[in-house]
């Protein structure tokens, strides 16, 4: 089942580690309680070679909203100084498994780069197997790359406000349960609780297993269908602020399901306005 568009296994990335046009991505992102730094874990372990992705500073800065992906020119210098560009096969993985590289491997996507996969297992998979980590960051030439902006991957709040009055595409809220029908509050201050009406909910943790990995394919679209979600629309992902929206947008690659996209402002920015429309219960 290894595809190096989507997702890729250890075992894959360990036959092709010393492939002189692969890099790897640590994109390692946690929610601000967690408790857990990314660049620390990065800095004490990694996979040999592995770049480290901040997510949170490869993003439009100049956005109030957390993490807004960056513009084309920020992104084009990031890469370019950590040596990532054309030609070049990336996987990008995450210190919890399968969370925050999705949404790296999306951002890549609208960038117009596909060569681009997840590590399935992510890290601690990688070391449960006993695989090597290293704790140097690898050195790192520049290279050029060449991006293509595909705006039909990103949904700003207009278009996915037009979406829910119209019912012409699917949205789906990769948030836990209990967020979505608004039965706990949101964990970032000032937020409303709730969901954007006519949503569905398919909370990322249960697309992926106990063990980190995305599940198979025939799970993925039972888990869509159990869902309610009508794959046969263009399907919006959503979530708290476009992170675990990106699991599902690879959940919908994985199954074949082309026409998605990802609302990047997601309930950081729906939650934040009191003219837009808030669901509560069940969808």
């Amino acid at each position: 089942m290894d595809d190096p568009k989507t997702l890729v296994s250890t075992e894959w990335l360990a036959a092709h580690l010393q492939d002189p046009d692969l890099r790897i991505l640590d994109a390692s992102w946690f929610m601000p309680d967690d408790g857990r730094d990314a660049r620390k874990g990065y800095d004490a372990a990694h996979i040999p070679g592995a770049r480290f992705f901040d997510i949170d500073e490869i993003s439009d800065t100049r956005s109030p909203l957390p993490h807004m992906a960056p513009p084309v020119e920020k992104f084009i210098s990031r890469m370019r100084a950590m040596g990532v560009g054309d030609g070049h096969q990336v996987v990008v993985y995450d210190q919890a498994g399968v969370f925050s590289a999705p949404r790296v491997w999306w951002l890549f996507r609208l960038m117009g780069k596909s060569d681009i996969a997840v590590l399935d297992g992510g890290l601690p998979k990688w070391i449960a197997e006993g695989r090597p980590t290293e704790d140097l960051p690898p050195v790192m030439r520049d290279r050029h790359i060449t991006v293509q902006r595909q705006a039909s991957l990103v949904k700003d709040v207009t278009q996915v406000a037009h979406a829910a009055k119209l019912g012409d595409q699917e949205i789906v809220d990769a948030r836990a349960h209990d967020r979505f029908t608004g039965a706990t509050p949101e964990p970032r201050p000032g937020l409303r609780s709730g969901h954007i009406p006519g949503s569905k909910n398919l909370p990322w943790q249960t697309v992926v297993t106990a063990d980190g990995r995305l599940k198979s394919p025939d799970e993925l679209r039972a888990l869509f269908a159990e869902a309610k979600v009508d794959t046969t629309k263009p399907v919006i992902c959503t979530c708290g602020s476009g992170v675990s929206a990106s699991i599902l947008a690879l959940a919908l690659e994985r199954i074949g399901h082309r026409d998605w996209s990802v609302y990047d402002g997601s309930w950081s920015e729906w939650g934040m306005y009191n003219d837009l429309k808030v669901a509560t219960g069940e969808a």
